[in-house]
């Protein structure tokens, strides 16, 4: 669609101009990979607009929450912003959603309400950079010291209640790193996610037309550059609780044997959903069916909101 043109999706479908960029880089000087580290993270998050205005309607009657926390990667103080969307039944299972790239979580709205209708309450929250979060520029160690923090106040807030952790595209490879940190944690959901960063872009499948042991030399070299890794296929063996791993067949920005290849290395109990048409935007809303199936197999949530 076309406000997903500038997504992540569409910056990782630009790849050639990404990996042109990053093998300048190289080839100019390796002492520049301080300045290369903050084009990544500029390039992969696209923190800096505040919201999609098509999206954003569904966050009205959503409750602005405000989570303040000590900062150990900045040694600042930091605040997320958070909406809070509640069942009426107080102990209804909560979730932890994280979105992806570019826009604020009031774009992310419409998910968080397709997961309410699966029976959670869902708090969505803004990495610092986004939105009304502390401003900075967002990396993977930040972003998920900010998941962290959210949990923590998610335990705080319902202790007795189970919780849950679930995420979208880049959200969901945050999702996965969470999942690896804590120990209370019911289940983990992730929709349109990768294995890894330099997987998404297809390092070595990009520069294949140049033969397979220069190809491989030169993926590999740009991929040794990347520092926002994103490697979810290889700490996913770590999460302990049941996985959901859902995926549209239709995603042209993330593509599916990606989502299938991270499913693969979940050890923990696990399901799979492939929605069939569904792209990187609208899965959610289409495979609502499939998802409530797959929850009541592998969480036991047998009823919708």
């Amino acid at each position: 669609m076309h406000t997903a043109s500038l997504s992540f999706g569409s910056l990782l479908l630009r790849r050639p101009r990404w990996l042109l960029r990053g093998a300048l880089a190289a080839l100019a000087t390796l002492a520049g990979v301080t300045s290369l580290e903050v084009q990544q993270r500029r390039w992969i998050f696209q923190a800096g607009l505040s919201s999609n205005p098509a999206r954003a309607q569904a966050a009205a009657g959503l409750q602005d929450r405000w989570i303040a926390f000590d900062s150990e990667e900045s040694g600042a103080p930091a605040q997320l912003h958070g909406l809070w969307l509640p069942q009426m039944t107080e102990d209804a299972p909560v979730l932890l959603f994280l979105h992806g790239a570019r826009w604020d979580i009031r774009s992310s709205a419409q998910r968080m309400r397709s997961l309410h209708a699966l029976g959670f309450s869902v708090l969505g929250i803004d990495y610092r950079g986004f939105g009304q979060s502390t401003p900075a520029l967002p990396s993977e160690r930040l972003a998920c010291e900010d998941a962290r923090a959210a949990w923590a106040w998610l335990a705080r807030q319902h202790p007795q209640t189970r919780r849950y952790i679930g995420g979208h595209s880049l959200g969901g490879a945050i999702a996965v790193q969470l999942a690896t940190q804590v120990d209370d944690a019911s289940g983990l959901i992730v929709e349109g996610t990768f294995t890894s960063i330099p997987e998404v872009i297809g390092l070595n499948r990009r520069w294949r037309p140049l033969g397979s042991l220069v190809g491989s030399m030169i993926g590999s070299l740009i991929a040794s550059l990347i520092t926002q890794r994103f490697d979810s296929a290889a700490q996913v063996h770590q999460v302990k609780v049941p996985t959901l791993v859902v995926h549209g067949s239709a995603d042209v920005f993330v593509r599916p044997e990606l989502g299938h290849a991270l499913f693969e290395r979940v050890t923990a109990p696990k399901r799979f959903v492939l929605v069939q048409g569904g792209a990187h935007h609208d899965t959610h809303a289409l495979g609502q069916a499939q998802c409530r199936a797959a929850l009541g197999e592998l969480f036991g949530m047998s009823n919708s909101a």
